[in-house]
């Protein structure tokens, strides 16, 4: 190896230490990785940005901000209370109930947003019910990475695979949300079973529920109304955007925007809630990955992949899967989807089919990250939540439940992928 190419790597991998550690904040581990490879003269800044994936960056950002205005109506709670009072005030029900609007709440929402929106909630109807919260808590964050893989927009990494590989909603839908449908209907049913004695309220608890106004939870009625007319027009134009050639960031930013007109709120407030640390990170993150295509790294490492297997794409396959689920229920999956995708799209160029391995790296580093209680940002903050109200969820209790449901989500993806592409 060349000098060049060894100091990319020790940058790579000291930033990747640095972030996974947590002992530098994330953002600031990116940055400094980023500002190394220039230093070092690995990258200049023309090639630095040439390296950031806008259309990502445009997605998180233009999402961040229709969210930060709809939760501004209401609507969520809404949601929640209405749910629950349809599920009669049952408990098993209202968890089927729960765990479906986390999930699809999750498919076209961030999922740390999506859990601060389902927590407060769940523990005020499980209080409600008199009944421990921790069963629906681990559902909720299970839901929610579930959710998240389904669709192009659920999860970071899904956003910068679609990015990358040309891949949009519909396909998204076809190829991820069959196992995820599948996973979370089991998921479900070993729930039922493992939580049966849970489950056992009385009828005054029950009528307690019903008795809630979900009414009440409405702040602005009228942004509601423009909320869910927006946000239908952005979730059309994600599902059409192979068809009108028009970039899932440029939709989600002009969502954004049509939002911000019309939904007469803060701008200031608004823009300021956006998780300008995460893009940051993001930024730094494209430039490290960037400094070590620059150099010729990720051609070896694809080089070294397509000899080891062989050129064989269900080995292959099976490789990038796996490895990715156990990789992400320890580690963050965003940096390491970063560093797989060039490697793919390099084994691309040996002429092997890469477009199955897209989905392989989708279902393995987001289903991974259901692992342990570490695996995603989600479970962190929904624990946290659940540990702040008096119900701890350790990382030992969530990994016995987590870690299994994990390794059946990814044996459903095997099945999957295998039948539809070996």
């Amino acid at each position: 190896m060349t000098s060049q190419q060894i100091i990319a790597i020790v940058i790579f991998l000291v930033t990747m230490v640095a972030v996974m550690t947590e002992k530098v904040h994330r953002a600031v581990a990116a940055m400094a990785g980023a500002v190394l490879m220039i230093l070092f003269h690995i990258l200049d800044l023309s090639d630095c940005v040439s390296h950031v994936d806008v259309n990502t960056l445009g997605v998180l950002v233009g999402m961040m901000i229709f969210v930060a205005v709809v939760k501004k109506s209401g609507i969520f709670e809404y949601v929640a209370i209405k749910s629950a009072k349809l599920a009669k005030g049952k408990p098993w029900r209202i968890m089927v109930s729960f765990v479906l609007i986390t999930a699809i709440l999750s498919a076209f929402l961030d999922n740390v947003t999506t859990v601060l929106l389902v927590g407060p909630m769940t523990l005020a109807i499980t209080g409600i019910l008199g009944i421990n919260p921790i069963p629906y808590m681990i559902s909720e964050i299970l839901a929610s990475n579930m959710g998240g893989t389904a669709t192009l927009i659920g999860d970071p990494p899904n956003i910068m695979i679609g990015s990358a590989a040309g891949l949009g909603f519909s396909d998204f839908l076809a190829n991820t949300g069959v196992p995820v449908a599948i996973t979370l209907a089991l998921t479900l049913l070993c729930f039922r079973f493992l939580y049966v004695k849970e489950m056992q309220v009385d009828q005054g608890a029950m009528d307690k529920v019903m008795g809630l106004d979900e009414n009440v939870a409405i702040h602005d009625k009228t942004l509601m109304i423009k909320s869910l007319v927006v946000m239908a027009l952005v979730v059309l134009g994600f599902i059409l955007h192979s068809q009108t050639g028009v970039e899932s960031g440029v939709v989600a930013l002009t969502g954004a925007v049509v939002i911000l007109l019309i939904g007469k709120q803060d701008a200031e407030d608004i823009i300021l809630s956006v998780e300008w640390s995460t893009i940051l990170f993001f930024i730094g993150l494209f430039v490290v990955v960037g400094g070590l295509q620059e150099v010729g790294v990720i051609n070896m490492l694809a080089q070294m992949m397509v000899n080891a297997t062989q050129g064989n794409m269900t080995m292959s396959l099976l490789i990038v899967l796996w490895a990715s689920a156990l990789i992400s229920a320890f580690l963050d999956n965003i940096p390491f989807v970063a560093t797989m995708i060039p490697l793919i799209l390099t084994m691309g160029q040996s002429g092997m089919n890469i477009t199955p391995l897209w989905w392989a790296l989708s279902l393995g580093a987001c289903l991974g990250g259901n692992g342990t209680l570490i695996g995603a940002s989600a479970n962190v903050v929904l624990s946290s939540i659940s540990t702040k109200n008096g119900y701890p969820i350790t990382f030992k209790s969530f990994t016995k439940i987590g870690f299994p449901i994990m390794l059946m989500s990814i044996a459903v993806s095997t099945v999957w992928l295998l039948l539809r592409f070996a």
